[in-house]
């Protein structure tokens, strides 16, 4: 079993795993906010999300967070009327992603304080280790 520092230490690094996987996703959403189709009348970059759940690690017996899966947002693709794009289907229209840049950049703000904030456990949970060892050595 894990003492309590050593637990937090682990808690806190699966957040900053989970976190991490968020901002990468979240970065994909944005760079990938314009893509178009490679073929008239085809699906454009479809908007990824991600799920996370509580795992209980059975060597330590705490709850950590995991990521669960990566999916895929299934709301309507946005559709502009632009006859010369080559991605534009016999009508005339284009079919872009279906990410709002809003959304994305909150969404980004979020697990970047998360993931401070899970760094800032670690930190203080390292400088209460330290400290323990500097007691134990007077």
């Amino acid at each position: 079993m894990l003492d309590a520092l050593e637990a937090a230490m682990k808690i806190a690094s699966s957040g900053l795993a989970a976190q991490s996987a968020r901002l990468r996703v979240v970065t994909e959403n944005v760079a990938n906010a314009e893509s178009t189709a490679a073929v008239p009348g085809g699906d454009p970059y479809r908007r990824k999300t991600v799920t996370f759940a509580s795992e209980m690690d059975r060597a330590s017996g705490i709850a950590l967070v995991q990521l669960k899966r990566i999916g895929e947002d299934d709301r309507p693709f946005r559709t502009e009327y632009h006859p010369g794009h080559p991605a534009a289907d016999a009508d005339g229209v284009v079919k872009l992603p279906n990410i709002n840049l809003v959304v994305e950049l909150a969404d980004m703000k979020d697990a970047n304080r998360s993931y401070e904030a899970a760094l800032q456990i670690f930190r203080q949970t390292r400088e209460l280790h330290a400290m323990t060892i500097d007691l134990l050595k007077a």
